[in-house]
């Protein structure tokens, strides 16, 4: 399994629009964070969870020719807006695009892009088959995955565990009964969006209260804001087996 770590980024973004903080101005490549995303390559097949607004350039930077389906945690725009760029995939692949997410946010799909869902459909817009998954493990291209259910506040939001790779973004709470679906995981990738506490997002302290207790060999921090720091600096002063994500951070189980 490879997955690469397409956006590490908040919902604006970092640089954020017209801010002129250190961190909004530095050089680092590591700063510039586009809306989270990722690929995950698997036994020959191509999975990516969320297509935020930076979708399109995701795909360009890494080269990825091929989706065989698109997973959403949630919602919200900066996990959703891209998904008409899918349509590239459907003229290269000659697929529908295998579309999974809870009900809630299938609706709210079939809402934000009516164009696509309507009877008479303009030619070239994009075509998915939209698949409803609950909180048990489902199948996708003959891959189990298993859903981890987080709150986002009050917005119930699905992290994904597929094999030893655990993706939870947008959380501010798991249950007890949810962190053992994490236990025992390799590599986990979590959000940490700043150091103060904010109410829909793990700060930093409490994302790394989090991976001491589910102990997995290695976390890497996502759904990073400007308000975080600038990379260098917050690098040393985590545990050895924590990292900063950063965007186009590859790694292979």
């Amino acid at each position: 399994m490879k997955i690469t770590l397409l956006g590490t980024g908040t919902s604006q973004g970092v640089p954020v629009i017209g801010c002129e903080c250190e961190v909004c101005r530095s050089l680092d490549y590591r700063d510039k964070r586009l809306r989270v995303s990722v690929h995950v390559e698997v036994e020959g097949k191509s999975l990516i969870i969320d297509s935020g607004p930076d979708f399109r350039q995701q795909m360009l930077r890494e080269r990825i020719k091929r989706v065989d389906a698109l997973l959403f945690t949630h919602e919200h725009k900066d996990h959703t807006a891209g998904m008409d760029d899918i349509r590239a995939f459907n003229f290269m692949q000659h697929i529908d695009m295998p579309v999974y997410a809870d009900p809630r946010v299938l609706r709210q799909l079939q809402q934000e892009f009516s164009y696509i869902f309507t009877n008479t459909t303009y030619p070239g817009v994009p075509r998915v088959e939209l698949n409803p998954i609950q909180n048990e493990p489902f199948m996708v291209v003959g891959q189990q995955v298993t859903p981890i259910a987080v709150m986002h506040h009050k917005l119930p939001v699905f992290g994904f565990r597929i094999g030893d790779f655990t993706y939870i973004t947008d959380a501010n709470f798991i249950s007890e009964e949810e962190k053992d679906k994490i236990r025992g995981s390799k590599i986990l990738v979590l959000n940490a969006l700043r150091k103060e506490p904010h109410i829909s997002h793990f700060s930093l302290p409490e994302a790394l209260s989090l991976i001491e207790e589910l102990a997995p060999e290695q976390a890497y921090l996502t759904h990073i804001s400007h308000l975080l720091g600038l990379h260098r600096e917050v690098e040393q002063e985590l545990p050895p087996h924590v990292r900063l994500a950063y965007d186009g951070l590859s790694f292979t189980l």
